[in-house]
C-alpha cells in the first residue's frame, strides 16, 4: 500500500504562539559580541547585495506587469529594504527583500495602490500570529507548485520568442543569466549576465564609434573623406578610428569632424594627431573640426 503521508520536513513549519507574549518573545536581540568577526561583515556584504539585485529584478519585473505602466524609484526602495533590514536585524528577523510572487499575486487580484503592499504584510503578521497551526498543514509541494506556475507566467515560451527576435545582444545575456543562476546561484547567475552584458557593449561601442560618409571628388579629381565622431569616443574605439583612417588613399583629403563629440580619449586624440604627422608622407590632407585638443604644460 502506498504511503501518502507527509514527513515533518515536507511541511511548512512555522513557531506556533501560544499568546501575544508568546509570540513577541520569539524576537531575539542581536548579540554585539560578534562584531569584531570579519565573517559577520562578508556575510553581510554577501546578503547585501544579493538582497539588492533581487529587489532591483522585481522592480523591473513588477513595473512591466503594472497595468497603469507606473515607474518604481529604485533608490526609494532600496532605502525602504536597508531601513527593513535594520529593523528586522535588531529584532532577530531574517533579511527583506522584494519578491516577484507576492507582488505578481497582488496584481493578478487587483492591488492597484501602496495599500495592498501594506495590506499585504498586515495579512501575513495576522496569519503567523493566529493561523499558524493551519499554515503549518500545507505541504511544501504545493508552494513549490505555485511558484513554479509563477515563473512559468512570467518567463512564457513567447517571453523567449520575443527576446530572440530583439537580436542576439539581447538573447544572449539573457540566456546566459538564467543558465548561470540555475547551475549556480543568483548573485553568480547575475554576474554571468553581466559579463555578457558588457561584451556586447564594448563591443556595440567598437562598432559605434564612428561614421563615415559618402566620398566626394572636387573638381581638381581629389577624393575628400568625411569622418564623424561619435558624441562618446574611449579607447576602446581606438582600433576601429584606426582602421577607418589607414584606410584613407594618398593624394587625398580627410576631414575629422568632433562637432558632436563631448568626450574623446587621450588615446584616440594622440592616435589622431600621429595621422595628421605621417598624413604628409602620403599626401593627404587632414582638416580637423571642433577637435578637442591636448592640454600641455
Amino acid at each position: 500500500m502506498l504511503n501518502f503521508s507527509l514527513n515533518p520536513d515536507q511541511i511548512v513549519n512555522i513557531p506556533v504562539p501560544s499568546d501575544l507574549s508568546a509570540f513577541f518573545s520569539q524576537f531575539t536581540l542581536p548579540d554585539f559580541t560578534a562584531i569584531n568577526n570579519p565573517m559577520v561583515y562578508q556575510v553581510a556584504i554577501v546578503i547585501a547585495i544579493v538582497a539588492s539585485l533581487e529587489t532591483l529584478l522585481c522592480v523591473e519585473a513588477t513595473d512591466n506587469l503594472d497595468p497603469y505602466k507606473r515607474v518604481t524609484p529604485a533608490n526609494r526602495e532600496l532605502k525602504a529594504q536597508g531601513l527593513g533590514n535594520i529593523i528586522s536585524g535588531l529584532i532577530g528577523g531574517l533579511p527583506l527583500t522584494q519578491v516577484i510572487v507576492r507582488s505578481s499575486a497582488n496584481i493578478n487580484f487587483g492591488g492597484k495602490t501602496k495599500l495592498s503592499a501594506i495590506l499585504h504584510g498586515v495579512f501575513l503578521l495576522l496569519s503567523a500570529l493566529m493561523l499558524a497551526s493551519i499554515l503549518n498543514l500545507i505541504p511544501l509541494a504545493s508552494l513549490a507548485a505555485i511558484l513554479l506556475m509563477v515563473g512559468y507566467k512570467l518567463t512564457k515560451p513567447s517571453f523567449f520568442k520575443q527576446m530572440y527576435n530583439q537580436g542576439w545582444e539581447q538573447l544572449v545575456p539573457f540566456v546566459a543569466t538564467i543558465i548561470g543562476i540555475l547551475a549556480t546561484d543568483l548573485l553568480k547567475g547575475i554576474f554571468i549576465g553581466m559579463i555578457f552584458g558588457i561584451f556586447y557593449t564594448l563591443r556595440h561601442s567598437y562598432r559605434n564609434s564612428h561614421h563615415m560618409k559618402d566620398i566626394v571628388t572636387t573638381e581638381e579629381g581629389q577624393e575628400v573623406h568625411h569622418l564623424t565622431l561619435a558624441q562618446e569616443v574611449s579607447f576602446f574605439n581606438k582600433a576601429s578610428v584606426l582602421k577607418a583612417l589607414d584606410a584613407i588613399p594618398q593624394n587625398s583629403k580627410v576631414i575629422i569632424d568632433c562637432t558632436h563629440s563631448k568626450s574623446i580619449a587621450f588615446d584616440v586624440i594622440e592616435l589622431i594627431l600621429n595621422f595628421e604627422t605621417n598624413a604628409k608622407r602620403k599626401n593627404i590632407t587632414v582638416e580637423k573640426i571642433n577637435f578637442i585638443e591636448p592640454v600641455t604644460y
